[in-house]
Parts: structure tokens; C-alpha cells; sequence
């Protein structure tokens, strides 16, 4: 192929324009990374001139009559080129400690791609997941139960994956059986993992908690990769391998097929003999069983403990991660070490800005907002997605 189809090709699927809006984003981010190390920009001038690079990117845009991407490279040409100015060495020495930040980015980004991975399936069979917060949440407290009455870590995950299957096939039924709306069953969902972790955590464990000495999911010590990846826990490497497998199944396999035609066209799927009620059945309680898994990692993974509502909105921002990554696994994993990247920039945030830094705990949730929005393009869902299929 030659380097004129090439380009050819390449702006038949993008317009020059998006292509500008892209870069212009990608040099306002990188405004503020000139100011990181090992880059370590000591004028203030360098990052103000890489963030009017930006804008002007952005302004080309709007005079192209496409707003959304324009603006969101002028936005991030000045938010982020202003933001590097102020930023003094000692501050940025404190936060910004690469080994310590891609190890948090690691242990927050593992329960949303589990959670996302667990969405993807849903989706990709025909049925809107919102329910991945409740089924997540559940997750976490009967992983906490079942390692504490069990004595071991693998039967936490055991019971965990059971919780969060269990409140799956009731959404399965309220939506595939009943053709019930949905958002509004997925809802209901997340309100009742909600009442049920809550009122159980109550009346097992009163006002001291779950035991201190909760059996934890083993670390993975290999000295020779590093101080980042030497020291992961084992679901942090399920984590990859599941990637892995959810893109072979998914792409690879006739399993994978059904699964896709399901979602996209359910009735020429049971014209040629594929169960649509089943397949989106299994997809569903799939989706269940990795999201309580997600939720197990917090609990019995990384902090040893469950608390109420401990999972705090992660579950919806899996369901954008879903989005964000066009419902692709490793699109999926992308976003969610984005989210789980800002997850982590904001605890390390906190230590230079004190009380100041409860701002930055937003962060992980107001790029689940751009990413909804749509604001770096917009995904194209399966075409049956929250479609409830009669069959006749």
C-alpha cells in the first residue's frame, strides 16, 4: 500500500479535523508533562508555549464549525499549560514519584476492569449492565464474609462471585424474561446490594468492623521486574490474563460469536438456531461474577476490610469504561488505568495540598463524565444493547 492510500484511508475514517482536535489535546496533556520528570522544565514560558500550540489547534476546530472537540483543545491547552506554571519543583518532586504512581494506577485500575470486562459481556449480548456498582459492592462484602467464616481467600472470592452472580440472574430476569426497563432494573439492583451489604455488615460485624485479621489475597513477589510490577497481587495479574481471554472468547472463538450476534441482531441469531434468552443469561451472569470479583480485590485484595458503600461510584465508572473503550477489552483496560491513573494522581495530590485536595477526589469522576459525553468521540454501541427481545 502505498503512503498516498494510506492517508487516503486513514481520513476516511477520521477527518482532518478530528485528527487536529486529537493532537491539540494530546499536546495540552503534554504541556503539562514537559513540567514532570524526567523533563523537569524550569521556565515557565516552555509549557505556556506548548499549550498555545494546543489552542491554536482547537481554534482552527471551531473554524470548522465542530465545537465539541474544539473546545476541549482549547480547554485543555490552558487548563493544563496554566496548571504546569504553578507548579513548583518541590510539589511536583512529592507527587509525582513515576515507581509509586504506576503501582496505585495498577491497584485502582484492577476492580474497574474487572467490573468493565464483566459490562462488556452484558452489553455485547443485548443487556445495559447498570447494575455493576451493586453487583461490586456485594462483591466486596461477601468476599470479606466468606474469607472470615471460611478461613481462606479463595473461598472470599468463591462466595463473592456467588453474590454477585445471584444479583446478576435477578437483573437477567427483571430484563430478559420480564422485559422490564433496564436502567430502571439495574437501579434497583445497586439500591438493593446497597440495603442487603449494609444491614448484614450491621448485624455480623456491629461497630467494630470486619476483623483485622481477615485472610488476604497473596501478593506475586518476581524481584527481577521491578519495584512496580515485582510486588502485584495476584488479581492484578488474573487481571491481565483475563484481558487476554475476554479478547480471545470474545473475537476468537464461536462462543464470542454468539455472543456478538446477540447483541447486534437477536432475531436473525434464533433464526439460525442460537438460544437469545440463554446466551444473554450466561453473559449476564457473567457480568456478575467478574464485577463481585472487582469488588473482592478492594475488600480482601488491597485493603483488607469492608466498610459501607466501600466502593463508591466505581462500579458506574467501569459501566464508562465500557463506553470509552468502544466495548473492546483492552479499550476497556486503557480506561480504566486512565481512571484508575486520576484515582491515583489524586491521593498523591493530597499530600502537597492538604485539605484543598478533597477537589482532586472528583477527578476519577469527572472524566467518567467526559468520557459519557463523548467529548473524544463517540462510540457506536451494539445495536440491540437495552433492546428487550420477544421472540416469536
Amino acid at each position: 500500500m502505498s503512503t498516498m492510500d494510506f492517508a487516503s484511508r486513514l481520513r476516511s475514517r477520521w477527518p482532518l479535523e478530528t485528527l487536529i482536535a486529537r493532537a491539540g489535546v494530546a499536546i495540552g496533556l503534554f504541556a503539562f508533562v514537559v513540567a514532570l520528570p524526567p523533563f523537569r522544565a524550569d521556565r515557565p514560558w516552555v509549557p505556556v508555549l506548548v499549550g498555545m500550540i494546543a489552542v491554536a489547534a482547537g481554534v482552527w476546530v471551531l473554524s470548522r464549525g465542530l465545537r465539541r472537540p474544539g473546545w476541549t483543545a482549547v480547554g485543555f491547552g490552558i487548563g493544563l499549560g496554566m496548571l504546569a506554571t504553578r507548579a513548583n519543583q518541590g510539589n511536583l518532586n512529592q507527587v509525582v514519584v513515576w515507581s509509586a504512581l504506576l503501582s496505585a494506577t495498577l491497584v485502582w485500575a484492577t476492580p474497574l476492569t474487572f467490573a468493565a470486562i464483566g459490562g462488556m459481556f452484558s452489553e455485547r449480548s443485548g443487556v445495559v449492565n447498570i447494575g455493576l456498582e451493586g453487583m461490586m459492592l456485594s462483591g466486596a462484602f461477601f468476599a470479606a464474609l466468606g474469607a472470615d467464616k471460611f478461613g481462606h481467600w479463595w473461598m472470599g472470592l468463591v462466595t463473592a462471585a456467588v453474590a454477585g452472580g445471584t444479583l446478576a440472574a435477578i437483573h437477567a430476569f427483571m430484563a430478559i424474561q420480564l422485559r422490564a426497563d433496564q436502567i430502571v432494573s439495574g437501579t434497583a439492583i445497586n439500591f438493593l446490594a446497597l440495603g442487603v451489604t449494609g444491614y448484614f455488615f450491621i448485624d455480623i460485624y456491629g461497630e467494630n468492623g470486619t476483623p483485622g485479621n481477615l485472610p488476604r489475597i497473596p501478593d506475586v513477589n518476581v524481584g527481577f521486574l521491578g519495584s512496580v510490577f515485582g510486588h502485584l497481587n495476584l488479581m492484578i495479574w488474573i487481571s491481565f490474563a483475563l484481558l487476554i481471554l475476554a479478547h480471545i472468547t470474545l473475537f476468537r472463538t464461536p462462543i464470542g460469536l454468539r455472543i456478538r450476534s446477540v447483541g447486534e441482531h437477536p432475531r436473525a441469531a434464533d433464526t439460525v438456531g442460537i438460544s437469545v434468552y440463554g446466551t444473554r443469561y450466561a453473559a449476564v451472569i457473567l457480568s456478575g461474577m467478574l464485577a463481585a470479583l472487582g469488588g473482592a480485590y478492594l475488600s480482601i485484595g488491597y485493603l483488607g476490610s469492608f466498610s459501607e458503600n466501600m466502593t463508591a461510584g466505581r462500579g458506574f465508572i467501569a459501566l464508562a469504561a465500557v463506553i470509552f473503550g468502544n466495548w473492546r477489552p483492552f479499550g476497556a483496560f486503557a480506561a480504566a488505568l486512565l481512571f484508575g491513573g486520576s484515582t491515583a494522581l489524586s491521593f498523591r495530590l493530597a499530600q502537597p495540598w492538604g485539605n484543598a485536595s478533597v477537589l482532586f477526589q472528583a477527578l476519577p469522576y469527572v472524566l467518567t463524565l467526559i468520557a459519557v459525553a463523548g467529548v473524544i468521540g463517540r462510540s457506536v454501541p451494539p445495536a440491540s444493547a437495552g433492546r428487550p427481545y420477544v421472540k416469536q
